[in-house]
């Protein structure tokens, strides 16, 4: 029996779907165009916040989705953000021709943290007691449930969570519902608004965040003196369907590994974020030298760009063009891979390919700033706490 590139099991093919419609909730605003303008504007989207810092009397770089949203779906960020997110990719979908009749469409929600929030506020404000109705609205089934209920949604429904892989284990999750026949369509949102002052602490701490230096300062993937990421927040919403007219962009294939190796840490190694490409590869049909494109998952961390440099010229001879998002969107954490997804798919949709500019000695393939795209795949890499790996590979249609 032959192995599976996706999981190591048995062998099981994905066949390709598309990206039909994108909603995005981010430190940029409510609404994709917000996201794209920012990327094209090469403006960060974090700001000073006062009381992030050290001993919360100091400010800190925040990318945090503003206020904003439908009361109706939450006193909190993360309700209102689902949903707006799955509002705003269905109507596009629909506008781009999505023929949903008769379609069994389901719905995977790819999130970390929840509504850290929400939770923090039960606690520590309501001392552990509230209205049957609002402790409902912080159970992670909630958000999805009543996306399912607004728009008749009937497939399987479920939250997935692979640390800051989410969004890309999210996807490749859906590709899994439609081999199996359980779906014709898929709606998949990932969500993380978790960027609170006490989680920004502890990702201070290990070394990862930085709080008290501008993003173009902190966070350099593939360059040098790069310090770490700047924390911020999505909600992002993709509706993945063969039935469009006018789709974004076709998800090739992708691959799923682990390091089994350290809570925090990257395997030295490698040798399973170097596996995790190869079998994208090989799951997608395509070799390493059709690829264009290397979106990193690029926190800014050593290690982090450390594996990924690995990776280009292990895997592919340091031939794709690099490409590079956190220093402008700002690491969202379990949301990270989705909403770099999006900004790919507006990226071919646009003809211009986004990445933050280059502000110190850089790998030469690196993009400086928006730059004119050529055709060919994009593999975009995603590595999460407790070692997971994941990546997707897409290509205009």
């Amino acid at each position: 029996m032959t192995q599976d590139v996706l999981t190591g099991g048995p062998t099981h093919r994905f066949d390709s779907m598309s990206i039909a419609g994108i909603g995005v909730v981010s430190g940029y605003g409510w609404g994709r165009e917000f996201l794209w303008q920012g990327l094209m504007g090469a403006k960060p989207a974090a700001c000073l916040y006062p009381g992030y810092g050290p001993g919360r009397d100091q400010q800190a770089w925040v990318g945090r989705i503003p206020d904003g949203g439908d009361p109706a779906y939450g006193s909190g960020v993360f309700g209102r953000a689902v949903q707006a997110a799955a509002v705003e990719a269905i109507a596009d979908a629909q506008a781009r021709g999505w023929r949903r009749h008769g379609r069994t469409v389901g719905l995977v929600h790819a999130f970390t943290l929840g509504d850290v929030a929400d939770w923090r506020d039960f606690y520590l404000i309501d001392d552990g007691h509230r209205r049957t109705r609002d402790y409902l609205r912080m159970l992670p089934s909630t958000p999805i449930s009543v996306v399912m209920q607004e728009f008749g949604f009937h497939g399987p429904a479920m939250n997935v969570s692979a640390a800051c892989s989410s969004g890309n284990v999210g996807l490749l999750t859906a590709k899994m519902w439609r081999d199996a026949g359980l779906v014709d369509d898929v709606l998949c949102i990932t969500t993380d608004v978790s960027a609170t002052p006490d989680m920004l602490e502890q990702f201070v701490a290990m070394g990862a965040a930085v709080a008290d230096a501008d993003p173009f300062t902190a966070c350099r993937p593939f360059q040098a003196d790069t310090l770490g990421f700047t924390m911020a927040e999505a909600s992002v919403a993709m509706l993945l369907t063969d039935a469009v007219d006018v789709p974004y962009v076709r998800v090739l294939g992708g691959a799923i590994t682990n390091d089994a190796f350290h809570v925090v840490s990257v395997d030295p190694t490698h040798a399973q974020i170097i596996a995790c490409a190869e079998r994208a590869l090989t799951n997608a049909g395509i070799d390493a030298a059709d690829v264009t494109y290397f979106n990193a998952h690029g926190t800014g961390t050593r290690q982090c760009d450390a594996a990924e440099r690995d990776v280009l010229t292990t895997v592919f001879d340091d031939r794709p063009a690099v490409t590079v998002l956190k220093p402008l969107i700002g690491h969202c954490q379990g949301a990270s891979a989705a909403i770099e997804v999006a900004a790919i798919a507006l990226s071919y949709e646009h003809g211009i390919a986004a990445s933050a500019p280059i502000v110190a000695p850089a790998h030469p393939r690196l993009l400086n700033g928006p730059t004119a795209m050529i055709d060919g795949p994009t593999l975009k890499l995603s590595m999460g706490m407790g070692g997971n790996n994941a990546a997707v590979i897409m290509a205009q249609v």
